[in-house]
């Protein structure tokens, strides 16, 4: 790669005029641009060094890959006398150049909040479906599982209390995120919930009478709203008291007067007050769901995928939860519609994905599509909205009318979940049992009516702009230079063996689709997979030589003696941390042995800085072998087996 021509081609395409300033990782270069309209999105897209771009956090982001991006960033400095920023001022440079929305600061603000607790949520939804699953009778016949098998009623018995107990003590989870997110202390969020949901309330006596107030005793098992409101002001309280009491007496008076004002405030105003709110919330969409029914449901399909390019769908698990802790408590309510709209929408644009994979004979465009659309079949959209579909724009609408076709039928077959999941093909995990049936034949609806759509329409009206993609023609590169390269690759393909990359930390090895950062998710960088990790210990893959050692020491790269180019990247924008809880034992050039420590990293340390510190294991030179593999059965400890490399013959 000549980094200096690279530069130069990316600052002619973003335009030179237009960058107000420039920062890179370990993979990319992140630029804040005056107007993304001004980019010339088909020439990058074009680019043969360049894997791909995309938009996020007022940031244009321009992938080159590790190693190379470092020295394309230097000639784009050079060339543009730009101040050379770090990640961390560029979000700043961003941040300022956004104008401030309170609409979307209070949607992640709920997102921030919700989010944490969403696994216990799934944890128990589950486990409610489960429960219905043994209990509901006409599944297999007139009985139910359990009246067939009486044997198996105390398990469904157990399973019930389980399944019940994170809606019952929601106040409690949503207490210690709130409290966490409000830059209060979490165990006196969790208090404020606890005090809110103690058995002891609702009993005989049904209020207090305290100064002539007659306090109602209500258990708020199951709300959300009130202990949000109560949490808010529990924050309030101890940053208060913090500031104004001596040291001498804050340890012990802080968290006494603002529990104490907290739990009287929550009895006597917000929780009457606000739970109000929350049943008038709750019973508002039940009435609308009930009453739109498959209409309803289809404008909510045809609209959900847009609604997720502007971000407001970070707001639905708050309702969600709602529509949960009410299906918890009654299982005759609607249970929850807007996963199921969620699946029908994120399946179709996957599909319309696989149906542009058909179309183009572009091969970055295919790797592109075919991972991304993968990936959204399993409930991870933005690579396929994003890199693909929005891009040329019609597939995101075959998919919107896919969706919304889908999401109509569900409705009137009365489709609904009774749990939070993965929002995709295996979304029949969350599904109350009764309506699996239907909810399969609402998920190919979906898909093959925005497959269909997207190829029928693509094939006839636009062949042009997709298929016609195939020879892409940059004006930096000449047709030598391109014989040259394919000759340079083919050398580097005959040269490779087939080998095997052993996880690099102790953890639970994920699909690569899984990591929320779209540059891995849709493997724009390469196949590999993702380690969840225990131990913060990172030993080295393969035997090779070590060819990145960043100065974060967040990133290495090593290429192995049968020639696979490693990338192990631990966590994701932890370069912000410019080295801090890191630790690094080698050098650039260095050799090193399958197994040799790498470096350490604070897990603890870094997610509570909030971090994401999942490991992302990619081989970059993915495109040189026949294939690379995750083994689906891999350990859990480093040196165990990963991804499988099979060379060409």
């Amino acid at each position: 790669m000549d980094h200096r021509k690279v530069a130069e081609r990316v600052i002619k395409d973003v335009g030179r005029d237009n960058i107000i300033a420039g920062a890179h990782c370990a993979t990319r270069l992140r630029l804040v641009l005056k107007d993304d309209s001004k980019v010339d999105q088909k020439a990058l897209d074009n680019d043969p060094d360049v894997k791909g771009t995309f938009k996020t956090n007022g940031q244009y982001q321009v992938i080159i890959g590790p190693g190379d991006v470092n020295d394309v960033y230097d000639e784009f400095i050079k060339i543009t006398g730009l101040k050379e920023l770090s990640t961390d001022d560029l979000k700043k440079v961003a941040a300022e150049g956004q104008k401030k929305n309170p609409v979307m600061d209070f949607i992640k603000l709920l997102s921030d909040i919700f989010v944490p607790i969403i696994p216990a949520l799934v944890a128990g939804g589950l486990l409610m479906a489960l429960n219905n699953f043994l209990t509901s009778p006409g599944l297999f016949g007139s009985k139910s599982v359990v009246q067939m098998a009486p044997n198996i009623a105390g398990l469904s018995a157990m399973i019930q209390v389980m399944s019940a107990a994170p809606f019952i003590f929601m106040p409690i989870l949503v207490g210690m995120s709130a409290a966490k997110r409000f830059g209060a202390n979490q165990f006196l969020g969790a208090t404020i919930g606890m005090i809110m949901t103690t058995p002891n309330l609702g009993g005989a006596a049904k209020f207090w009478d305290i100064f002539g107030l007659h306090v109602a005793q209500t258990n708020y098992q199951y709300q959300v709203i009130p202990v949000l409101v109560a949490v808010w002001v529990l924050s309030i309280l101890e940053k208060y008291f913090h500031k104004h009491l001596p040291s001498a007496v804050d340890f012990t008076f802080t968290p006494l007067l603002s529990i104490m004002i907290t739990g009287f405030l929550t009895f006597v105003i917000i929780g009457p007050v606000f739970k109000g709110v929350s049943d008038a919330i709750t019973n508002g969409i039940v009435w609308l769901y009930n009453t739109t029914g498959a209409f309803g449901m289809g404008i909510f399909g045809l609209t959900y995928s847009a609604i997720v390019t502007t971000g407001l769908h970070q707001s639905f698990p708050a309702v969600e939860t709602q529509l949960l802790a009410a299906f918890a408590k009654n299982p005759a309510s609607s249970g929850d519609f807007i996963f199921v709209t969620a699946c029908m929408a994120n399946v179709a644009q996957g599909a319309a994905t696989f149906a542009v994979y058909f179309l183009t004979k572009n091969e970055k465009m295919k790797g592109l599509a075919s991972s991304s659309g993968v990936s959204a079949l399993l409930g991870i959209t933005e690579p396929a909205l994003f890199g693909v579909n929005l891009k040329y724009k019609f597939p995101f609408f075959c998919a919107l009318i896919g969706s919304g076709v889908a999401a109509a039928f569900a409705g009137f077959m009365h489709v609904t979940a009774a749990a939070l999941g993965s929002a995709g093909f295996l979304g029949f995990l969350s599904i109350y049992p009764k309506t699996i049936p239907m909810w399969v034949v609402s998920v190919l609806i979906s898909f093959v009516v925005a497959f269909t759509l997207t190829y029928v329409y693509g094939k006839k009206h636009l062949k042009e702009e997709v298929a016609g993609q195939d020879v892409p023609v940059n004006d930096a590169t000449t047709q030598a230079e391109d014989n040259q390269k394919a000759e340079k690759v083919s050398k580097e393909q005959l040269s490779l063996k087939d080998e095997v990359v052993a996880s690099p930390v102790d953890g639970t090895p994920e699909s690569l689709t899984k990591v929320n950062d779209q540059v891995f998710s849709a493997k724009l960088m390469g196949d590999g997979a993702e380690v969840i990790p225990s131990d913060g210990i990172i030993y080295a893959p393969v035997t090779g030589t070590v060819t990145i050692a960043y100065e974060t020491k967040h990133a290495y790269g090593i290429k192995s003696d049968d020639g696979a180019e490693v990338l192990i990247h631990i966590g994701l924008d932890t370069v912000n941390l410019k080295g801090e809880h890191f630790e690094s034992f080698v050098k650039q050039g260095q050799r090193v042995n399958k197994g040799d420590k790498l470096g350490t990293v604070d897990l603890d340390a870094a997610k509570k800085a909030g971090y994401d510190t999942t490991v992302m294991v990619v081989i970059t030179n993915t495109a040189n072998y026949a294939n690379v593999q995750r083994i689906t059965d891999a350990g859990d400890k480093h040196g165990d087996k990963l991804i499988a490399l099979t060379a060409h013959n």
